[in-house]
């Protein structure tokens, strides 16, 4: 095996991280809620020009909060893509619902709006979109279909900080949005998440819910003498040393940004003419989207071939995972939810999909990834 490595993904630093966490600790609040929570709250919220952004300790969370918000419950049936991460249907689950799952667009790997329209039920409450690979999903029709179906509509944007669609950043389309500061993702604080409250009659009862239930914040705003348990909830705040590592990174994002896409178009030109001779597909921005640079893939011919590729990067030291596998087909999938229509594309994209390495400071190890990977790609 060559000693080359190349990884995947690498978390990186890239402004105040260390200033700020160790403020953090002079300052005595290493609980949720403190300083530095509030500052990365204020600047999403301004960001996203939404009434409230309350940061959680994951995406995970975020999505837990907002499927209690929609007061989910069992016989309630919620259309989400199979082609996503499980934090997507358990949220769902947990509440007692059942996800729907329909298939993605070809071109887009973010569900296809027309999948959705025909998966609507009588039991239908909500539909959950995601928006994959940095960029929004056809989100505007989306937001039609459930207006029209009077549906609630969650935008999983974990990976879609910054992205817009038609010129409206992802996130604040919806009644409700979810953010994920995973060390994969643009913007990192090891773990963390937020979420995106769009609907003005939800905040109040998002802050209880996020503290385990109690009027805790409402107490502390001097709104009420004590508190007290009011509502379901649990405990989804992040402490105060991940906020400030956060802060940090939020405060830069528009240089991360910018790193990512200046990779992203790097792999773009590399690969353009492979995937013109139809060897292989690569990314194409959806008309009306400006992504963020998050991920880059390739979509090969076969499973086998894509096996052989994976391989070969990680013999001559470059990691290229596959994704998701497809939820409608896993156990869990089987036994919580059901899948409406074809979901052939879902599947070959899932048998066929691997992701290049892509993270800040991944400098010039780019080229190293284009010329093996060209290498595979030509020997295949």
């Amino acid at each position: 095996m060559s000693s080359l490595q190349v990884p995947f993904n690498k978390p990186s630093l890239v402004g105040n991280e260390i200033k700020y966490m160790r403020d953090a600790v002079r300052r005595g609040q290493l609980a949720g809620d403190g300083t530095y929570t509030e500052r990365c709250c204020n600047l999403l919220k301004a960001q996203l020009e939404a009434p409230s952004v309350l940061l959680t300790h994951s995406c995970t969370a975020a999505l837990e909060m907002a499927a209690m918000l929609c007061d989910l419950g069992p016989g309630d049936e919620v259309i989400m893509p199979s082609f996503t991460f499980v934090s997507t249907a358990n949220a769902v689950v947990l509440r007692g619902a059942t996800p729907v799952f329909v298939d993605i667009d070809a071109s887009t790997l973010c569900m296809d709006p027309d999948a959705a329209a025909a998966a609507i039920t009588a039991n239908t409450r909500a539909i959950f979109a995601v928006h994959y690979a940095g960029f929004p999903a056809d989100i505007k029709r989306l937001a039609a279909l459930a207006k029209t179906n009077d549906l609630f509509l969650i935008e999983d944007a974990a990976q879609a900080l910054g992205s817009t669609y038609q010129g409206k950043q992802a996130g604040t389309f919806g009644d409700a949005a979810t953010f994920s500061f995973h060390e994969t993702k643009n913007v990192i604080s090891g773990e963390g998440g937020a979420l995106v409250i769009n609907r003005p009659e939800w905040v109040e009862r998002a802050e209880i819910i996020r503290e385990k239930g109690t009027n805790r914040s409402q107490f502390f705003r001097g709104a009420v003498d004590k508190y007290t348990w009011v509502d379901a909830g649990s405990s989804y705040l992040p402490g105060e040393l991940i906020a400030a590592f956060l802060l940090a990174q939020i405060e830069t994002q528009d240089a991360i940004r910018k790193r990512r896409l200046s990779v992203f178009d790097t792999y773009f030109e590399a690969f353009e003419i492979l995937a013109e001779e139809r060897q292989i597909t690569i990314p194409k921005t959806p008309p009306n989207c400006v992504g963020n640079g998050h991920m880059f893939y390739l979509l090969m011919d076969s499973l086998g071939t894509r096996t052989e590729f994976i391989k070969f990067m990680k013999q001559r030291g470059v990691i290229t995972p596959f994704h998701y596998v497809p939820l409608h087909s896993s156990p869990a999938g089987q036994r919580f939810g059901r899948k409406s229509g074809d979901l052939s594309v879902t599947d070959r994209i899932s048998a066929t999909l691997v992701r290049l390495p892509m993270f800040f400071d991944l400098g010039g190890d780019v080229e190293t990834v284009i010329e093996i990977a060209t290498e595979a790609l030509k020997n295949k």
